[in-house]
């Protein structure tokens, strides 16, 4: 996206798209180290020196905290709203699993959780582009600068660039 959507040189290009992967690399590494402190330190306060239902979820909103939650970066925005979709994935999915496959057990046949997993990614899909080109049109503001810069490209410049030409 940066050579796509930044001016400067290449070299200026690059420059940032290193700064960006050094602080992406850094952010998940003190995450795992924060996590893998917390559960240790979990771990040691638990009656039986084993790891607890909770202990995870715990470690997890520690280093998330520490870590993504004090201080709002792109770089921390990317990561945390691609942590999110993958949770949302995996919840839906977890939703639907049976409670004899160690889910929810929400839907109750076969035959609707295989409807339902079947047309899941299309209705995924669609409802969030719907969401964001509707977002992007009515409300630019609420949409994430990176994002913003994106759809004007591609909508906006491009658009009108190719419609300019068609006339």
């Amino acid at each position: 996206m940066i050579f796509l959507f930044r001016s400067g040189t290449l070299r200026q290009k690059l420059w940032l798209v290193f700064k960006a992967t050094r602080q992406h690399a850094k952010n998940l590494g003190l995450f795992a180290l924060v996590y893998k402190s917390t559960l240790l330190a979990l771990r040691y306060t638990s009656p039986q020196r084993k790891e607890r239902e909770y202990d995870t979820f715990v470690a997890g909103l520690l280093g998330g905290y520490y870590v993504f939650g004090r201080r709002q970066s792109s770089i921390n925005q990317q990561i945390v709203i691609y942590v999110f979709a993958r949770v949302m994935l995996a919840l839906a999915k977890y939703s639907v699993k049976g409670a004899e496959e160690g889910g929810l057990g929400l839907v109750k046949t076969e035959k609707t959780r295989e409807l339902i997993r079947g047309n899941a990614w299309a209705v995924f899909a669609s409802l969030s582009w719907a969401s964001v080109m509707y977002m992007f049109r009515w409300h630019p503001e609420t949409v994430q600068s990176s994002l913003r810069s994106s759809m004007q490209y591609m909508w906006v410049i491009l658009c009108a660039t190719s419609s300019a030409g068609g006339r």
